[in-house]
């Protein structure tokens, strides 16, 4: 069974998809981005929408009972790998010990044309 996951404390599907699916006890996150769920704003510079894209994917972990230590694996898509060192140090502070697996990829174009997307999975 699955079971969908959704919260307002993260910013809404922009399309047909689910913000988060549990399956056996595993939650699989959709992609995140860094839009303020209560305003629909983007902060600007790779730092803010960092740490704006990583809280909104722990509000939607939160959501599904899953903590940050329970992440098994992240993927980060980058706009540009010039960020990586920024994107690394805000992650870190939100990952801080027994790391998730994590890949981090260039792409060419976000949704919303945001600079960083992330997305997750984690046990509760």
């Amino acid at each position: 069974m699955k079971k969908i996951i959704s919260t307002d404390k993260a910013p809404a599907a922009i399309g047909p998809y689910s913000q988060a699916i549990e399956v056996n006890g595993m939650v699989f996150t959709s992609g995140v981005i860094p839009v303020v769920p209560a305003t629909g704003e983007i902060p600007e510079g790779i730092e803010a929408q960092a740490r704006q894209a990583i809280g909104n994917l722990i509000a939607l972990l939160d959501e599904s009972g899953v903590p940050v230590e329970n992440v098994v694996k992240t993927v980060v898509f980058i706009k540009n790998m010039d960020d990586f060192g920024t994107v690394n140090s805000v992650y870190s502070q939100f990952f801080k010990e027994n790391c998730p697996a994590r890949s981090c990829v260039e792409v060419a174009r976000l949704p919303k044309d945001v600079l960083i997307e992330i997305e997750a999975i984690g046990v509760k």
